[in-house]
């Protein structure tokens, strides 16, 4: 059952009093907490498709994020945002459908208007879930689903906007890390992670102006875990970067209230071959800000990775991408110009 459960309402007060536990400052479900119930990641760990394409129960946090740069028939640019988040509330996974806190964002970006809207779930009634094989995410009627993970359809409907769009790739999913082994922070706590960046794009945006027709790319995230972050860490700055070449460059820094940011990349050959950067390679440093909603935040960056020969300057299509749901977020569409051009997205945390 994937349309509107009629438990919805009954969940909403649980719902309202569990959220703010998981909206800690690390953001969704705290992950700079230490959760010693929980299975943590194992570097020897290598993935099985299609199986990790679904949940993890014995972790506590995992999401599957979608973020697509799209371009209408006159040229004009738009982003897109599809995010569902799985966060344990109970670590035995005999008690997993019942356990799961789901939540799900979505975002619609053009270059002056940024709607966003969200959805709360509780598992264990059929209204979110994930299966592995067919894949399907679903919070309500908000799904990426199709008969296998390189053929979607993903859509989300809010008041004032909605898409229906269909994802398609050949490629092997990538591994990001060390064999999909991300660490995020110099004590070495880490995630399982892996993207699948070479999804082509083709659907349709509704927009207060009605609908539009687009084509583009997509780039998908899965990650999961119970404590990715060290106490210290209050935000990060994340980029994923289709370059002009056909390359793709995922590239973050983890801020930290103590010491100087930790960061990591990886460079996504056009072929798919991977190639992870240590800690420090990657650089990425704030050249303007904007005050949306209220924060001061970054919109134009120069990021640098010299090992692949990368100097960019790094702009968002629109600066005022602020997500004012349970917690609060910058995320939008981001153009490429320098020594690679090209598009991508940023996501920006702690900066409430």
């Amino acid at each position: 059952m994937r349309g509107k459960s009629p438990f919805r309402l009954a969940r909403r007060g649980f719902l309202a009093s569990l959220l703010p536990a998981m909206a800690q400052a690390q953001g969704f479900a705290g992950l700079g907490h230490s959760n010693a119930s929980y299975a943590e990641p194992d570097p020897e760990a290598r993935f099985r498709f299609p199986e990790d394409h679904g949940p993890h129960p014995a972790f506590r946090i995992e999401w599957w994020y979608v973020t697509a740069n799209l371009t209408g028939p006159d040229g004009a640019p738009y982003g897109v945002q599809w995010t569902l988040f799985r966060s344990a509330l109970d670590p035995n996974p005999a008690a997993f459908a019942a356990s799961q806190a789901w939540l799900a964002h979505a975002a619609l970006t053009t270059p002056t208007a940024h709607f966003a809207s969200e959805r709360r779930g509780r598992g264990g009634t059929g209204q979110a879930g994930v299966t592995a094989d067919p894949f399907a995410a679903w919070l309500d009627d908000w799904s990426l689903a199709g008969p296998s993970f390189d053929d979607l359809r993903m859509r989300a409907a809010s008041d004032v906007f909605a898409y229906d769009l269909r994802l398609r790739t050949g490629a092997r999913p990538v591994p990001q890390g060390i064999e999909g082994y991300s660490v995020k922070s110099f004590e070495g706590t880490a995630s399982h992670y892996y993207s699948q960046p070479f999804y082509e794009v083709e659907g349709a945006l509704t927009l207060p102006d009605g609908p539009v027709s687009v084509t583009g790319k997509a780039w998908l995230d899965r990650e999961w875990s119970s404590s990715p972050l060290s106490k210290d860490q209050e935000g990060w700055d994340w980029f994923s970067l289709h370059l002009g070449d056909g390359a793709k460059l995922m590239g973050f820094q983890l801020r930290d209230r103590t010491r100087d940011a930790f960061t990591a990349a990886t460079w996504i050959g056009p072929d798919g071959t991977t190639t992870p950067l240590p800690p420090g390679a990657f650089t990425a440093e704030p050249l303007e800000i904007h005050r949306s909603n209220g924060r001061e935040i970054p919109v134009r960056w120069r990021v640098t990775l010299p090992q692949k020969g990368v100097d960019v300057t790094v702009t968002a299509l629109n600066p005022n991408c602020w997500m004012p749901l349970s917690f609060p977020y910058w995320e939008g569409p981001v153009t490429v110009a320098g020594t690679h051009d090209g598009v991508g997205y940023l996501e920006m945390t702690g900066y409430e």
